[in-house]
């Protein structure tokens, strides 16, 4: 089978990316196109905006990674675009530039799940790793701003096939870390910012209860029909809700608002904020509240994520997205893993938040099985992954 060189497109959400991937195991360009700076004042994703923006920055963007990999529009074999899920109208700038891009070249239109996308960025990097070979039952964690989700992964043929075991009732844990970094005053994006100053707390200072799940979740039905494991084995669902809760009552009983809002303000005085700016503008209940927040959300993902392990037999564990690349998370799942006998791979933390290479690499599969995209198709905001 002669290379295939793939020219992603991703605009789910707060990132414009475009990259080129060789046959889904070489990366030859991968460029991002941060919005941080245009949300910053807001503490999370304005989603007009991020419209705007990905308008702005499309075409720069694809080319530039089209220079950076020595290709053009025609020597690429074909072009991927997230169709879903995310921003409605994000996932459309991106859609409507691959279609111009497809129909102008003739070249073949691949839509790529963005979930499948986060999955496929740790096979890409294994793969340049010369790790071809992955053990089955392969679970997947793919934990960010917008999903926490686990999935059971099968392969058939070239092609992937997933059944999702779990999900969050509310938030997804990457938007719990943004909300409570907003809560607390600590700046924009919260995850990040969390990570590094958990370091300076008591991760025990503050106990928080786990999440109490006790009904089946209306989003496992779709036409009157039950979404479920077939054979009747647990779902490991996610709540993060009750913990944010937890975290504005916490302020509140301990009289911290006025704290808050001087460290808010003090930050919005700051251009670019460094860690050392914000730490020093937190107190040791602060430090010690989000050091106790960052190891309840840690202990959870990582105590059902292994519970799922144990229940499905899984062979390989991957864990992906961008809370992927919070240090404790890494460092718990390896440890805990390695007591259980399963290997835990983890992209790069570049390929752990949104990128283009990860929709390249995904699309490849569907390249060899001629999956194309018929012209008409649209973006889904909710598209599932099966």
């Amino acid at each position: 089978m002669p290379d295939a060189y793939i020219l992603g497109i991703e605009s789910s959400c707060d990132e414009t990316a475009a990259a080129v991937v060789r046959s889904g195991e070489q990366l030859i360009s991968n460029v991002v196109a941060s919005q941080i700076a245009t949300h910053q004042p807001y503490g999370g994703v304005v989603p007009e905006l991020a419209s705007r923006e990905h308008l702005r920055a499309i075409v720069p963007v694809v080319r530039q990674a089209l220079a950076e990999a020595n290709h053009t529009y025609n020597s690429v074999d074909a072009i991927a675009v997230t169709q879903g899920p995310g921003l409605a109208g994000a996932l459309l700038v991106g859609i409507s530039y691959a279609k111009a891009l497809s129909f102008a070249l003739e070249k073949p239109l691949i839509a790529v799940n963005h979930l499948e996308g986060h999955i496929h960025s740790v096979l890409l990097e294994e793969r340049e790793k010369g790790n071809h070979e992955v053990q089955f039952p392969v679970l997947a964690l793919v934990v960010s701003g917008g999903h926490t989700h686990l999935y059971l992964a099968a392969q058939r043929g070239s092609s992937w096939t997933y059944d999702n075991i779990g999900h969050t009732r509310d938030d997804a844990a990457g938007e719990a870390f943004d909300k409570v970094a907003k809560l607390l005053g600590l700046g924009y994006p919260g995850g990040p910012v969390i990570d590094r100053l958990s370091a300076y707390g008591n991760p025990r200072a503050v106990k928080f209860p786990p999440a109490q799940i006790k009904h089946r979740d209306r989003r496992d039905r779709r036409d009157g029909k039950q979404i479920a494991p077939s054979d009747g084995r647990p779902r490991f669902d996610f709540s993060y809700s009750g913990t944010k809760t937890a975290i504005l009552r916490y302020v509140e009983i301990h009289q911290m608002r006025d704290s808050v809002e001087q460290r808010r303000r003090a930050l919005s005085e700051i251009a670019k904020p460094k860690l050392d700016d914000i730490r020093v503008l937190c107190d040791k209940q602060t430090l010690d509240l989000v050091a106790s927040f960052q190891r309840a959300l840690i202990e959870d993902l990582v105590g059902k994520t292994l519970a799922a392990v144990e229940a499905y037999n899984v062979a390989t564990l991957f864990v992906t997205g961008g809370v992927a690349a919070n240090q404790e998370l890494r460092q718990t799942f390896e440890s805990e893993s390695a007591k259980q006998g399963v290997p835990v791979y983890f992209p790069s933390r570049p390929l752990s938040t949104d990128n283009a290479a990860m929709i390249a690499a995904a699309a490849y599969p569907k390249f060899l099985a001629r999956d194309f995209a018929a012209m008409d198709f649209s973006a889904e905001a909710a598209l599932l992954l099966r």
